[in-house]
């Protein structure tokens, strides 16, 4: 099965299988009641919800980007399969293939941060060594995220694996504010959900896209006061999505999404409503 693609500009997006997560629903809406949540996304009987760990890879002036790196193969422990809904891995390497690329024809990644459901594709296994899944590609990601992915606290512990960061420390450009690697694709720090968690705006030929990464990782966090309680400064997460959403929606912005199990892509128009949309294709896993 295709698939699922948006030409945003010059800019060719295309959605690969990172894999698949089902995280508590109560932890990824905070404190919104369940009763009005739940009306816009759904939960299983064990109240998780189905996420996507779904990389884009963005293809423009002869570069290969790939945004995020979804969850891997071979990275979890059945315990953690069970913990975190893990009903199956990464195929990007066959997604890849699909397309007529490998793995060494990425030329970039773009990290919007580093928790592991972000990052557990940027290494692979190579008998008992882990490696750099993307060998040739430059890997940018916040400062303030890479400092903390090595050095993690007594929260971030819990997401942030060494895993994810020595095999691939010679290949690291870091960043402060923003950075644009591309004419036009720019990674931007919010802070937020993590301390050094960014966005990804893309402007180029008159269109923009927006990935709000996990700001808001569904389309049922619209809503600025819906936050996840995953959030380490969730009033900063509300801050940055009041600062974004509205114009972006008045820019007639594609919203690109890498949790949502429905959507990969959508605009909403001044009334809040979707005039448009890239529907996630489930026969194509």
């Amino acid at each position: 099965m295709a698939l699922e693609q948006l030409e945003v500009g010059d800019v060719l997006i295309t959605w690969l299988n990172g894999g698949v997560t089902h995280m508590d629903g109560g932890a990824m809406f905070g404190v919104v009641p369940r009763p009005l949540w739940e009306k816009k996304y759904p939960a299983n009987e064990n109240n998780q919800i189905e996420l996507r760990t779904d990389p884009m890879l963005l293809q423009v002036d002869g570069k290969n980007l790939l945004v995020e790196t979804g969850i891997g193969t071979g990275k979890f422990t059945d315990k953690q399969k069970r913990n975190f809904g893990i009903e199956h891995e990464s195929k990007l390497k066959e997604n890849l293939s699909e397309l007529g690329l490998a793995p060494e024809d990425i030329d970039m990644l773009l990290m919007t941060h580093m928790h592991f459901d972000h990052a557990c594709g940027i290494s692979k296994w190579k008998g008992d060594d882990l490696v750099s899944a993307f060998p040739n590609a430059v890997i940018y990601v916040n400062e303030t995220e890479w400092e903390e992915l090595k050095e993690p606290n007594i929260r971030s512990k819990a997401t942030y694996y060494k895993e994810n960061w020595q095999p691939v420390e010679g290949q690291v450009k870091t960043y402060n504010e923003a950075v644009e690697p591309i004419d036009g694709i720019h990674l931007v720090h919010t802070g937020g959900h993590s301390d050094g968690h960014s966005i990804l705006l893309i402007d180029r030929q008159g269109e923009k896209a927006i990935h709000m990464a996990d700001l808001m990782p569904t389309h049922a966090h619209r809503n600025p006061l819906w936050v996840l309680a995953y959030d380490d400064y969730p009033m900063n997460s509300i801050d940055a999505k009041l600062k974004y959403i509205a114009p972006a929606i008045k820019e007639e912005a594609w919203f690109l999404f890498y949790h949502d199990y429905k959507y990969r892509a959508l605009k909403w128009d001044s009334e809040n409503e979707i005039e448009e949309a890239v529907l996630r294709n489930r026969a194509s896993e």
